[in-house]
């Protein structure tokens, strides 16, 4: 006869967690490996496949195993040992959670923790395949486009990308007036963009700090024909930037296996360095031009000095120009200095 697997998520709306279905997961694999037959009694949202506990006949199944979490004698639990009152009940990876000295309703029973005794939970030696965590970094509706600003077209597609697959969606925003998503100052969004697989954005500067940290993006100008978010990663070689009006879902799928891949973690590091080098002359150029200008200010003040000093030499004698000349001298030290 078949055994019954049952749990939080046979019921609906009792708050079954990600740990309930490990573990559900993990003592289906415990069966088939026993080479025993079996059913998972579910309810939405996780019915798809299973059975109903409520319809099923009971004399299908010679045991039912309640898998995961808190167990009390109550609702709807009563409901639920009365309709399987003549199979053998067992409980597994369960918190008792009155005492069994005053109740105990399965024959055979593994708990987590009860009066008696405490075992790990079954979680621990429970295998998941992990998924890409991906951050998504999109752009408000920006009106300073007007009509070329096609935002939601983008939005739509990033959306229709997410549902297309299993991924961890960590939406990121990177305004710090109002922030959505708890950031408080640069540093953790950054960090954050720093931790994800890979990126999705309508947002230069999401393109900017995911490379920055060899993280490949999906870049998506969401200005029709493109605009700085194009530009900007054309300028460095980034070749996974799509403008709004020249969408696929095709394309966007298979950019989104290659930014999975290490070679466009490589690709990433690369238009890093290749800003960084361009940069470089930037910071160069205005550290000379701010100097420069500096300099342009002492000079345009000594000059304005000495004519004092000029103009005073035909009023005082030689002694009395170089004290001009000392004091005209301290005084301009004053002023750069100030400035």
């Amino acid at each position: 006869m078949k055994k019954l697997v049952a749990g939080w998520f046979s019921f609906g709306k009792m708050g079954a967690t990600a740990g309930d279905l490990l573990a559900r997961n993990l003592v289906c694999e415990w069966l088939e490996q026993a080479g025993l037959s079996y059913d998972v009694a579910l309810a939405p949202p996780f019915d798809d496949g299973g059975v109903c506990w409520a319809s099923i006949d009971p004399k299908t199944y010679s045991h039912v195993i309640f898998v995961c979490g808190p167990f009390g004698n109550g609702w709807p639990i009563p409901e639920f040992l009365d309709h399987f009152k003549e199979c053998r009940l067992v409980g597994l990876n369960l918190s008792m959670l009155e005492s069994l000295n005053t109740w105990n309703p399965f024959e055979l029973l593994w708990e987590r923790d009860s009066s008696h005794s405490v075992n790990p939970d079954i979680s621990f030696i429970s295998s998941q395949a992990p998924v890409p965590v991906v951050g998504v970094i999109l752009a408000d509706h920006q009106k300073e486009y007007q009509e070329k600003s096609l935002h939601q077209v983008a939005n739509n597609s990033i959306q229709q990308l997410l549902n297309s697959r299993q991924m961890s969606v960590v939406h990121i925003d990177t305004r710090l007036d109002k922030n959505r998503t708890g950031l408080r100052t640069p540093a953790e969004v950054e960090s954050l963009i720093a931790r994800m697989d890979l990126v999705l954005t309508t947002r230069l500067h999401g393109t900017v700090l995911a490379l920055k940290n060899g993280v490949p993006a999906i870049a998506i100008d969401p200005i029709a024909s493109g605009s700085k978010l194009l530009r900007q990663a054309t300028l460095i070689g980034w070749p996974v930037v799509f403008t709004v009006d020249s969408l696929d879902h095709t394309t966007l799928r298979t950019a989104f296996n290659y930014c999975l891949s290490e070679e466009a973690r490589a690709k990433a590091r690369d238009c890093s360095e290749e800003a960084t080098r361009r940069l470089q002359k930037v910071k160069n150029d205005f550290i000379s031009a701010m100097t420069s200008a500096v300099k342009l200010m002492v000079w345009t003040l000594l000059l304005k000095r000495c004519g004092s000093i000029l103009a005073a030499t035909t009023l005082h004698t030689q002694e009395g120009l170089m004290h001009n000349i000392t004091t005209i001298g301290l005084d301009l030290a004053k002023s750069v200095f100030q400035v």
